[in-house]
């Protein structure tokens, strides 16, 4: 193993920074699923804030704790496997590091896979910053029988090692110790790895022009700056170039670039390959490992990656996590249902009653608009719980990595790359995150084009849409068509990366997929509540505000009257919203959708897809009674206590469903007036075949706008421009899709 420390010398860049003893800045970096998230929200405990990266919109977590009475900053960084900034993720950690240059670095290394982790802790220590490195799932490396001499690993990183697991909080004082001990000690010497006389030279020189020059001097060790310009970190060397003397530094650097590939090897691939072995000289010294070669895990990994089983294994598992969420849910659906149009109402009329507004305007605001729209959406929250849990679960275990590499042959045959299918798995949760999730990946080309096929992924807000109608029109096969809707959005998005990726951004160079496959584990209770938790939140936030306030302009629309009537006594085809929605309802009556109320729906699902329930229940409601005030029994307490236990009962009862193939969903043999009044609008719309119209429509929901929070990420992301086109785009393919799915129905004798 040949390494060093370098000493002072003029090539030396400034020390970090003394850290304010009231307020040190401690950056938490690591790879993905390292557990670097787990470890940062155990630091950061209740006290985390949540704010976006100085020019950019993807969030940026901080949080505070403290350490015998000393306070500190925690941020997280985005997950990366090294410092040279390819894609937009690395670049804003590197610009972290190089611009805040904070206190101490705690680098969260995969215990049991040391050889993969290291890498970026190297990296960390050659900028020469303070670093804590903390060994996390060190439950995983025993269990692998790999026993780690921790005092090699700190002599060699001239940092404290301190083995953890993160998701049961274990180690994690020893860690906030060595970040206490860390700030208040001496700045250790950047570390220095012989990369070979070749390299050497070259790093030579530029670090000598570099620590000639005080503009780039100033900003991080010389030897690492040299290091991250012949790797080709664009993001640094167009920071150089704005320095002064920055345009012959540049020169110089293109020169040893040259010359450093003389051999025919590129300076980046060397580089990293040099690396790579002094990791795993350090690794062989300091870490053993007892355990048989041949593992269970890896054989299940050979059945899981595989090129076909492990395609069939995805789609059984997606089958699975939608029946859960369709299926399993459906009793306490019905149970919120019951109780948003039962006891609330009831008591809310009771309450108006009381204060003598009763009868008027106001209660049509407070039932027909504030109740029907927000509690037409709230009664899914079980749906979107349902599925969060799985997909927490999936990512928990370490799976979906696993699909992802399962992925990388299909996606790289249509021009997209392997690392695209994690941006396009956070779709189905939100289509938002999703786009900015496109900064992980490499090449601009690459960003674009997943960023235009996220929104063909189903996210949380528009599978409500899908229970509803599924459930009014193909009960006892609602999880099938959820399903196949889901699949429908997946190929969409691969046609168009087809189309697109062969035309007008044609692939020029294929970026290796590399992603590090995190061990099995049981995923952890805690670590699932709490992501399912915060998503859920976030669904039912956004009914307290954007579903609340487009309710009240729907309603509001409702009330004002066009064609004749008083303010909230009008006839609704006679309002204000049904006479916009009469100006769209042509365009959509070839898609078997003639009736206004579902032009309307779909007009409002422009802004958010969960509006879509939210208005369908406010229409519906005020021509089909969809809102149950009558008085009588059951009675207000069967409603809620007796029938909250019953609907968890039959969930119980229904969870082992959800894993067998083949078994009915969950039937509601009693439909609502709601229900009742959708399926005739369906089918007076399309002349008798209201199951082909609703399917259509569900159609359109998946292919058109996700909402417009999309479309301002898109713009953010990639500009307006982009931004029109994709709109512009989906709105047609969705036109399209709806056409195709009834008129090919009817050709078919189908519905």
């Amino acid at each position: 193993m040949k390494g060093r420390r370098s000493t002072a010398s003029c090539h030396d860049a400034p020390t970090p920074p003394a850290a304010d003893p009231t307020h040190a800045v401690v950056a938490v970096a690591g790879c993905p699923n390292s557990g670097k998230t787990t470890l940062f929200n155990h630091l950061a405990g209740e006290r985390r804030l949540v704010g976006n990266w100085p020019g950019h919109t993807v969030e940026r977590f901080e949080g505070r704790f403290e350490v015998e009475g000393t306070a500190f900053t925690a941020v997280d960084l985005p997950g990366t496997y090294g410092l040279v900034a390819v894609s937009a993720d690395e670049e804003i950690a590197v610009r972290f590091l190089l611009d805040e240059r904070p206190a101490v670095v705690v680098t969260v290394v995969d215990a049991s896979n040391l050889e993969g982790s290291l890498h970026l802790a190297a990296q960390i220590g050659e900028a020469g910053l303070r670093q804590v490195i903390v060994l996390n799932m060190a439950d995983v490396a025993e269990r692998r029988g790999i026993r780690i001499l921790l005092s090699q690993l700190a002599g060699a990183f001239a940092a404290d090692v301190i083995p953890t697991m993160a998701r049961r909080g274990t180690g994690l004082h020893q860690v906030r110790r060595a970040i206490a001990a860390a700030v208040g000690g001496p700045a250790p010497p950047p570390l220095a790895i012989d990369y070979g006389p070749i390299l050497e030279r070259q790093i030579d020189t530029l670090e000598r022009a570099i620590a000639a020059h005080p503009g780039p001097a100033s900003l991080a060790p010389p030897r690492w700056m040299a290091l991250q310009l012949l790797a080709g970190d664009d993001g640094l060397a167009r920071r150089m170039a704005g320095t002064s003397g920055g345009s012959r530094l540049m020169s110089a650097v293109a020169a040893s670039r040259t010359a450093a590939a003389a051999d025919g090897t590129g300076p980046e691939l060397a580089i990293a390959e040099r690396r790579f072995a002094w990791i795993r000289s350090l690794v062989a010294v300091s870490a053993t490992s007892a355990e048989p070669r041949s593992r269970w895990r890896d054989r299940v990994d050979r059945v899981l990656t595989h090129r076909l089983g492990g395609l069939a294994v995805f789609l059984a598992v997606m089958w699975v996590v939608l029946r859960f969420a369709t299926d399993v849910t459906a009793p306490l659906v019905d149970w919120i249902d019951a109780v948003v149009r039962g006891p609330l109402s009831r008591w809310a009329i009771g309450l108006l009653g009381l204060a003598g507004l009763d009868g008027g305007w106001v209660e049509s605001l407070v039932v027909d608009g504030i109740l029907a729209g927000v509690g037409g959406v709230l009664v899914f929250v079980p749906v979107l719980g349902g599925l969060y849990i799985m997909l927490g679960m999936l990512e928990d275990s370490g799976y979906l990595a696993r699909a992802a590499a399962v992925m990388d042959r299909l996606m790289r045959a249509v021009g997209l790359p392997g690392r695209a299918f994690v941006p396009m798995v956070i779709g189905f949760g939100c289509n938002v995150p999703a786009v900015y999730a496109t900064r992980t990946l490499d090449t601009p080309r690459d960003r674009l084009l997943t960023g235009l096929t996220i929104p063909f992924m189903s996210c949380g807000a528009r599978l409500p849409v899908y229970v509803l109608l599924a459930g009014v029109f193909f009960a006892g096969q609602a999880a099938l068509v959820v399903f196949s809707l889901y699949g429908l959005g997946v190929g969409v998005a691969i046609l168009v990366a087809l189309v697109a990726g062969r035309t007008a951004l044609r692939e020029t160079e294929r970026v290796p997929f590399v992603m590090v496959l995190p061990d099995f584990r049981i995923p952890s209770s805690r670590v699932v509540w709490e992501s399912t938790s915060q998503r859920t939140w976030s669904f039912v936030r956004r009914a307290g505000t954007v579903i609340l306030g487009v309710s009240v302009g729907v309603w509001l629309l409702l009330a004002i009257p066009v064609g004749g009537g008083r303010f909230a006594d009008t006839d609704v085809p006679d309002s204000a919203f049904g006479k916009l929605s009469r100006v769209v309802s042509p365009a959509l009556r070839p898609l078997g959708l003639g009736e206004w109320e579902q032009a309307g729906a779909l007009l409002s699902g422009l802004l958010a897809k969960e509006v879509v329930v939210a208005t369908t229940a406010q229409l519906y409601g005020a021509e089909g009674g969809a809102v149950d005030t009558t008085k009588g029994a059951p009675s207000d307490f069967d409603t809620i206590g007796v029938g909250f236990i019953r609907a968890m009962a039959a969930t119980v009862r229904a969870a082992p469903s959800a894993f067998i193939i083949g078994v009915p969903d969950f039937d509601d043999d009693n439909p609502t007036a709601l229900d009742t009044a959708i399926r005739q609008s369906f089918e007076d719309g399309s002349g008798g075949h209201g199951a082909l119209a609703s399917l259509a429509f569900m159609v359109f929901v998946l292919l058109y706008t996700p909402c417009a929070a999309t479309a301002a990420a898109i713009r953010h992301e990639f500009g307006t421009r982009i931004m029109w086109l994709s709109v512009g785009g989906q709105l047609v393919i969705a036109w399209v899709g709806a056409l195709a799915t009834y008129q090919g129905g009817r050709l078919i004798g189908l519905g």
